[in-house]
Formats: C-alpha cells, sequence, structure tokens
C-alpha cells in the first residue's frame, strides 16, 4: 500500500470497502457487529442530511459522543461532505467546552443529549445542536447533493484536532484528509497488518489513536473492536474474549495493567503485537513475558502522527528505552539550542518533516511560527541518537525543572519514582525557590492507602537519592488520591490541585 498518497482518503477507501469487503465486519461494539458495507451506507445517508442541514464544505462540526460506531459515522460524514470535524471530550464541562466551540466556530454539534445545551450559551446564536439520532427524529429532507466520494479532496482539511497538552487551553491541529490514509496505512505497515487481525481501541474517540485505529482497520480490511472506556481491570478479559491480535496503549496505561493482579489466564491470549509509547523500561521484558506478546515502541504526536517506531521484529531495544527509527515517509534531526545539529549521543530537540503532518494551529500564528520552520516540525522533545540511527527520549524541552545551572528532566524523576512498587504514578513539578531559582516538587499517587504519609515521603526520598544525582532529587514531596488526566491518559500537570505548594500539612520538605 502506498502510505503517502497525495489522492487517498478514508471517505474513497470506505467506498471501496464497500464493494470489495462489504459483508466483512468492520466495526464491534459490546453486543452489535456492523460491516464495511453497513458503515458505509450510514456515511452516506448521514452526510447527505448533513448536506441537507446547510453544513457546507469547511464548516466545523463538532462531535461529542461517547465511544462506539456512531462515532465513526459522524466522523466520516463529516469527512465526506469535506466539513471539518471537531471531536471533543465527552467529559468537557463548561469553560473547556466553550473554549472548543468557540475557537473552532462550530457550526453545529452532534451529540447524543441537550445537555450540552446547560453547559454553554454558544448555540442561542442559531448554530446547531443535532442529538445523534437526528435523521429519525428531525424532519430532514435529502434534497443535498453531495459529491463522489472519489471527488473529496485529499488536501481540505478533516479535523482541527485538539491537542490534550498539559498546560493552558489546547491548540486545534488542521489535519487534512490525505493524514488519516497516511497515518492508518503507516501503522498497519508498521504492525505487518493483514486482513485477519482484529484490534481493540479503549480511548476516548475525541483523541487521535481511536481515529487512527480506525483508518489502519478500514485500509487493511480487519475489525476495529471499541470498548466503552478504558479499565485496567477488563481491558484483557476484552482481549481475551474478542480475540484481539494487536492493540495501542500510551501514558499511564501500561502500568495500570501491570499492577492488576496477575492471573493464569494471562497467556491465553491471541495478541502478536501491542504497540505502545512509553513503555517503562525496566517493565519491559515482564510485560511481553507477563500476556507472551511483543511490545514495540511507536513515538509521534497530533502534529505528526507517526514518526518514529520499532520494527516488530527488532528485539535488542527491549528494555533499553529507546523508542526507535524513523519510518520510511519521515525525516527527523537533533538541534541543539543554537539550531545547529548535534552529534551522535547528544541531547537536543527533535525536529521532524515529512508525511503526515498537520497544516499548522488553528487560529494561533504565533504557534505556528515557533512550532513550524521551513516544513520542520519542533517537537519540544529533547533526544539523543544513537551511533545506529535509533533515538533515546531524555524528556520534553519544557517539562522541565531548572535548578540552578541544572536542567532536570521531569520524565527522568518521574520513571524513578514509578519503579517504586508502592507509587501507582507520578508527576514531577517545578515550584520557585529563592536561592535555586526552581526546585523538583514530585507529587505521588500511592498504589494503596498510606497509613504514615511522613514515613513513606522519606523512604521514597531515600530511594530516589540511590538513583538519581542528587541535584536531581526532589526538595518536595506530596501524595493525591488520583490525578486528572487528559484524554490520552497522561497526567494533566497543570490541573492538579495546589501543584505549586511547598508548605502545608501534606506536603514534606525533604532538603
Amino acid at each position: 500500500m502506498n502510505s503517502t498518497s497525495q489522492e487517498q482518503t478514508l471517505v474513497a477507501e470506505l467506498a471501496k470497502a464497500a464493494s470489495d469487503s462489504k459483508d466483512k465486519e468492520f466495526l464491534r461494539y459490546e453486543n452489535s457487529s456492523y460491516t464495511f458495507g453497513q458503515i458505509h451506507s450510514a456515511v452516506e445517508e448521514r452526510g447527505s442530511r448533513l448536506a441537507s442541514l446547510g453544513i457546507a464544505p469547511g464548516d466545523r462540526v463538532g462531535i461529542r459522543l461517547p465511544n462506539g460506531p456512531d462515532w465513526v459515522i459522524a466522523l466520516l460524514a463529516i469527512h465526506r461532505i469535506e466539513a471539518i470535524a471537531v471531536p471533543i471530550n465527552y467529559a468537557y464541562a463548561v469553560s473547556d467546552l466553550n473554549h472548543v466551540l468557540t475557537d473552532s466556530g462550530a457550526k453545529a454539534v452532534v451529540t447524543d443529549s441537550n445537555d450540552v445545551l446547560e453547559k454553554t450559551d454558544y448555540f442561542q446564536s442559531g448554530n446547531l445542536v443535532l442529538i445523534n439520532d437526528f435523521d429519525q427524529d428531525q424532519d430532514i429532507p435529502l434534497n443535498a447533493e453531495i459529491p463522489a466520494a472519489s471527488d473529496i479532496r485529499a488536501s481540505a482539511i478533516a479535523n482541527l484536532q485538539y491537542t490534550s497538552g498539559t498546560t493552558g487551553f489546547p491548540k486545534a491541529c488542521m489535519l487534512p484528509q490525505s493524514y488519516w490514509y497516511d497515518l492508518g496505512s503507516i501503522a498497519g505497515e508498521n504492525a505487518n497488518a493483514s486482513s485477519s487481525d482484529v484490534a481493540l481501541t479503549a480511548q476516548p474517540f475525541s483523541y487521535i489513536d481511536p481515529q487512527w485505529n480506525v483508518a489502519m482497520c478500514l485500509i487493511y480490511r480487519f475489525p476495529l473492536v471499541i470498548a466503552p472506556r478504558f479499565s485496567a481491570s477488563q481491558f484483557w478479559h476484552w482481549v481475551r474474549t474478542e480475540k484481539v491480535t494487536l492493540f495501542y496503549v500510551l501514558g499511564t496505561m501500561p502500568t495500570l495493567l501491570y499492577k492488576q493482579q496477575p492471573s493464569e489466564l494471562d497467556r491465553e491470549n491471541d495478541v502478536r503485537l501491542v504497540m505502545c509509547s512509553g513503555i517503562p523500561p525496566k517493565l519491559h521484558s515482564t510485560l511481553e513475558e507477563r500476556w507472551g506478546a511483543p511490545w514495540r515502541e511507536a513515538y509521534g504526536l497530533t502534529e505528526t502522527g507517526i514518526d518514529i517506531r520499532v520494527p516488530v521484529e527488532n528485539t535488542e531495544t527491549v528494555g533499553s528505552g529507546v523508542i526507535g527509527w524513523t519510518v520510511p515517509s519521515k525525516t527527523a534531526k537533533v538541534l541543539g539550542e543554537d539550531g545547529s545539529e548535534v552529534g551522535r549521543g547528544e541531547v537536543g530537540e527533535l525536529v521532524i518533516t515529512g508525511r503526515p503532518m498537520m497544516r499548522g494551529y488553528w487560529n494561533r500564528p504565533e504557534a505556528n511560527e515557533e512550532a513550524l520552520k521551513d516544513g520542520w516540525f519542533y517537537t519540544g522533545d529533547l533526544v539523543s541518537q544513537r551511533e545506529d540511527g535509533a533515538f533515546q527520549l531524555v524528556g520534553r524541552l519544557k517539562d522541565m525543572v531548572r535548578r540552578g545551572g541544572e536542567n532536570i528532566s521531569s520524565a527522568e524523576v518521574e520513571n524513578v519514582a514509578n519503579e517504586h512498587p508502592q507509587v501507582l504514578s507520578s508527576a514531577v513539578v517545578a515550584v520557585q525557590d529563592d536561592l535555586w531559582g526552581e526546585e523538583v516538587k514530585l507529587i505521588v499517587q500511592p498504589r494503596t492507602r498510606i497509613q504514615d504519609s511522613r514515613q513513606f515521603a522519606e523512604e521514597l526520598y531515600v530511594f530516589i537519592k540511590d538513583n538519581l544525582a542528587k541535584f536531581k532529587v526532589p526538595s518536595y514531596i506530596s501524595f493525591v488520591d488520583e490525578f486528572p488526566l487528559t484524554p490520552s491518559e497522561r497526567i494533566a500537570k497543570a490541573k492538579i490541585p495546589n501543584a505549586d505548594k511547598r508548605e502545608g500539612p501534606d506536603v514534606f520538605v525533604m532538603k
């Protein structure tokens, strides 16, 4: 398959699938199954009805639905008429919902209830709230002509995809229709996908990963099992009962899965590959041994899709923390602070060019100037490159603590803290300090309830001190019952209550 074709779109591919694989299963949700032919028919009808309501090419249409086939149908129906999909986190409340609606200028929102009206006054200006079964509950004539699926432009913007950034309100990436075909093709090529596979996705569909799972399964003609939400306790049950052969996880998901009680059923599965971003290095071989399948790194961003990966057949990187080599359609460089390339083994910012790639940030000219330069995307990630060309992720350029003259990667400290058997997850933030400028604060979610917080803080402090340079060891430690998470299951540091506190009964000073 040509993973970087300038002419391919998912809606054109769906029309082909409705011809060559009409009765083959495409989507599976709970106790229901949907074929490529059925989804194609639903997308054609829904696209016609959207056009009949006055939705035109370039209009933004929000999708605020729970996980399920209806989400996929809404997305492809919007693409089908060259409108622009605006995925909305189903859990968004007043401020973040208003931000997405106002920033995108959405003309309509497809949702499953009128509660969206209670959270925002945006729709008082005449924009449409479309209950998901609007084609049944409203008298909408099918009087609009829509172009043939093959005439939909691959260059047209398909999504305003809001990033799940950890600071401030998110920015919308302008993703063209070709982005999704490219990403689905490359992901499938990387996984050695075939029509005999079965995939599973459990993240919110407002996030990018379930959407590229749809693209991959459509292009390679195999079923996608949709879970209503991620559940560490249920995940492997779904994998076994649905005979899943491959899936993708990231963020806290691998650790949460690992910390489930081991079972004699763990290796009774059909999984041949787990794709993951951020495999805990010291757990890597244990994860493979426990479930009997290879776990392989895949690195990418909403802005760029997939950039770097470890091939399925590669085993020497297991446990090394290596994120892999560039995919064939991408080129990468490592730049120092002066903008010049650094040597192998030196740390610098990762910059990427190639396909897929966003067209820029919606309504953010300053952000575009900072992130996009001469066709290169500046990721903000710090990496080094080995002699064999493989990349190693070091940390985030902006997720750092600057203590005196030293830059401390938050991820590095978090990775060590997470190795403690009583730590479920952790977050490192910078707190202001008169002497050092910034000091390291570690916030921890324990695996079980703590009887003596001070004693545990001191134990954790010693554990980290034994594994890191002195200047990286946290000066402050506090605990939370749970962390706020982004849609991609990453910790939303900006939303942690009192994260910047240095004093109080729940903050332990360790210096």
